[in-house]
């Protein structure tokens, strides 16, 4: 199988290699495109990827191409991995100055930062699925790219079903919960629902039985991992559910605006200028065999380490357990659910995915986060119980900014953007919606379309 990965100098491109080396198995990919604008990064990630087939030590490693040019790309691609970054890490930077200036949150998926991501991205992903639709009908698409469930509904107007976004996100929480229950996670049912970075956990079922109770009558165990300490055990016995990490600038919103404004530097620009000394080390002529690989895994550990830093420090629960430092691997996600499909091997996986009939306050186009059997014939929305009217008042208004920066990024209208900021539930005026869209008007030169 050929893989193509767009935003192939991307800095998690490695984790995805890293997966296909340990994958073994007949029909296996034989061949990594990677595509990207930029041609250092290209360079940079190329080097990294051949020290990580030397030191996998194994056959048969999936031969490794660069391009940057998206058609020939996309020539005979089974499978295309979406991961691009419209803007960079310059981008998002300017995304969480320009929100924090107004006294709101810009974190990169969510509140304003979040709206003026999608409101950049959104008209590239439409592009991108239409190049796709021409240049690889059959190949299935593997959303990456964040705001992942609105880039995933953008590509699916071309697309249909065949785009399929993912998040570690839910898959790391889960694992964690069934850990702390003394549950392997494989055999362990995730009762998940939401929005990509908007999702609960209910429930979760070992051997048919619901065992979330038992953990939200433990306050010491519920305050044992990531999510416990950053929401407290009286505010998720309150919710009876374990919210997404992402939450957390929901419902302790002003605590962590306050968090955000008093650091030193933002998240964004913390990684532009970490991975700007990694990309500088890696492109070095002459490095050694075996440097840029250290030097990414040196970079991958801080980054780890740091993330989420802001918000808990808004919860003084300081840093984060080494247990906590595990992702749910979205590398992972995406290799099971590539073979899922290619393979017809049936499997349960957490996705974004048109919603059908799943969630009743939403449309049919919608794309939520819920769990998925996937086959041959792509990801199917199981059956979930419908939200509780909490979690509903967050995902319908959510949903409906998503539809207004849809509507934007087609009609160019000014208009449709303010909506967007406006109705957003973090952001609390029409006024700071407008200067919201003027300042980032004049930070980013591809909002040049608004008008």
């Amino acid at each position: 199988m050929r893989l193509t990965i767009l935003g192939g100098g991307g800095f998690r491109v490695p984790l995805v290699y890293g997966a296909l080396l340990g994958d073994h198995a007949e029909g296996r990919v034989s061949h990594v495109t990677l595509y990207d604008e930029d041609p250092a990064r290209l360079a940079a990630m190329t080097r990294v990827l051949a020290d990580r087939a030397a030191a996998a030590g194994v056959p048969d490693v999936p031969a490794v191409t660069a391009t940057r040019d998206l058609d020939e790309a996309l020539r005979g691609a089974d499978f295309v991995f979406s991961a691009i970054r419209v803007g960079g890490l310059e981008g998002r930077a300017a995304d969480e100055r320009v929100a924090l200036a107004e006294g709101v949150l810009g974190q990169e998926t969510v509140g304003a930062g979040g709206v003026a991501y999608g409101l950049r991205t959104v008209p590239v992903a439409r592009e991108i699925a239409r190049r796709i639709a021409r240049a690889a009908p059959g190949a299935w698409v593997i959303n990456f790219t964040n705001p992942a469930g609105l880039v995933t509904e953008a590509m699916a107007e071309e697309l249909g079903d065949r785009v399929i976004g993912i998040c570690d996100s839910p898959v790391g929480l889960g694992r964690r919960i069934a850990r702390l229950l003394g549950a392997r996670p494989q055999e362990a049912w995730i009762d998940y629902v939401g929005l990509n970075h908007l999702g609960w956990v209910r429930g979760l079922r070992i051997g048919g039985r619901d065992e979330l109770p038992r953990l939200l009558a433990d306050a010491e165990a519920l305050e044992s991992f990531e999510e416990g300490r950053l929401f407290g055990a009286e505010w998720l016995r309150s919710l009876g559910a374990i919210p997404n990490e992402y939450l957390h600038y929901y419902y302790f919103n002003r605590d962590t605006v306050r968090a955000y404004q008093a650091a030193g530097q933002t998240r964004g620009a913390f990684l532009r200028d970490q991975q700007r000394g990694f990309y500088a080390e890696a492109g070095r002529a002459g490095l050694p065999a075996g440097a840029a690989l250290a030097a990414w895994d040196r970079t991958r550990a801080e980054r780890e380490a740091t993330y989420m830093a802001e918000n808990r420090e808004a919860a003084g629960v300081g840093e984060r357990d080494e247990s906590d430092l595990e992702s749910g691997g979205y590398e992972k996600v995406a290799l099971a659910l590539m073979r899922a499909i290619a393979r017809d091997e049936r499997a349960t996986l957490i996705l974004n995915v048109r919603n059908g009939s799943t969630l009743s306050v939403l449309d049919a186009g919608a794309v939520i986060e819920v769990p998925c059997l996937v086959d041959a014939n792509g990801a199917h929305p199981m059956g979930v119980e419908q939200l509780p009217l909490h979690a509903v008042g967050l995902v319908t208004a959510v949903k409906a900014v998503e539809r207004e920066v849809l509507a934007a990024a087609a009609s160019g209208s000014r208009a449709d953007a303010v909506k967007a900021f406006a109705l957003h539930p973090l952001v609390d005026s029409v006024t700071v919606a407008r200067r919201l869209l003027d300042s980032y008007t004049a930070a980013h030169p591809g909002l040049a379309y608004l008008r």
